[in-house]
């Protein structure tokens, strides 16, 4: 048994075919059929069924295939090891964070970066929607803090990191505010709904929260997006972290909108599993962790 045909098994597994493993790994159709068999052969065990046009994982080969994507994870954890062993810090690090997070955690963990490693330049973006995963998965970024929404799992690995509320508000004198009932979807359409553009490129779209068939202002940021709202010219989710001192002061009050209750939104920290890490990457991926 060896790390390539390992590594062959869960390109066929998560692409769900021999050519796409091919594909992916630069290698022929007939050198993954073979390198598969000998796997199954050494250690006598059928682990993929080819009786359909997509070959399965047998109830065999889904307990040793699990075993085998942790072997996988630690082979890369330890080929990092190796080379964090012989090599300087990285000049550059690149974070990205999505938007509904708020920064000073994040911050605390910087600082202890850059006190042990001042020379490593760090760049800090704040991203929405799709942004943090295509900068990680384009390689524009070396740990983003979003959610998994759109993210490859077989690309990333990724760590339960934090939570964010995001509550519908508006301005007490907004007309949906003053409603002691549920305000319908159809009688929010004729109300503004502002919303922050994705900074993604598109190529990963994601929408969350968007009344269907509503008037809509679109903005750049959250702070954007509060201000506006709280001038009573429009109605949306924002994070609780942002507007709690407004609840508290009245100046903003939480919706009862149909079908838009306060939601989680759940966060991981992320980075690219084929991607070698850093030893500043690596610090700041454990302090998070630890955090």
């Amino acid at each position: 048994m060896t790390h390539e045909q390992l590594i062959v098994l869960q390109a066929i597994v998560t692409t769900g075919t021999f050519r796409a493993a091919a594909e992916r790994l630069n290698k022929s159709q007939s050198a993954i059929s073979h390198m598969l068999k000998k796997l199954e052969e050494e250690i006598d065990i059928v682990l993929l069924s080819r009786e359909e046009y997509r070959p399965k994982l047998t109830a065999q080969g889904k307990v040793f295939y699990r075993h085998a994507t942790r072997v996988l994870q630690q082979m890369q954890q330890l080929g990092s090891v190796a080379k964090n062993l012989k090599a300087k810090q990285e000049a550059e690090v690149f974070l990205a964070v999505t938007a509904t997070y708020p920064l000073k955690p994040l911050l605390d963990v910087i600082r202890e970066a850059t006190e042990a490693y001042p020379a490593t330049h760090i760049h800090l973006s704040r991203e929405s929607m799709s942004g943090p995963i295509e900068r990680l998965l384009q390689g524009n970024a070396d740990i983003i803090v979003a959610t998994t929404d759109g993210a490859p799992m077989d690309q990333v690995e990724a760590i339960p990191f934090a939570s964010v509320k995001i509550i519908p508000v508006a301005h007490p004198d907004y007309a949906p505010a003053q409603n002691t009932e549920m305000n319908s979807i159809s009688e929010m359409q004729s109300y503004i709904q502002v919303v922050v553009a994705d900074s993604g490129s598109g190529k990963q779209p994601q929408s969350r929260d968007l009344l269907p068939g509503g008037l809509r202002w679109t903005v750049s940021d959250f702070a954007a997006k509060k201000d506006i709202i709280l001038e009573g010219m429009g109605w949306g989710g924002l994070p609780e972290h942002l507007i709690q001192n407004e609840i508290d002061a009245g100046k903003l009050v939480p919706l009862n909108v149909e079908g838009y209750p306060p939601r989680q939104s759940h966060l991981f920290q992320m980075r690219a599993r084929n991607r070698d890490t850093g030893i500043v990457a690596q610090f700041i991926w454990e302090r998070l962790t630890a955090a």
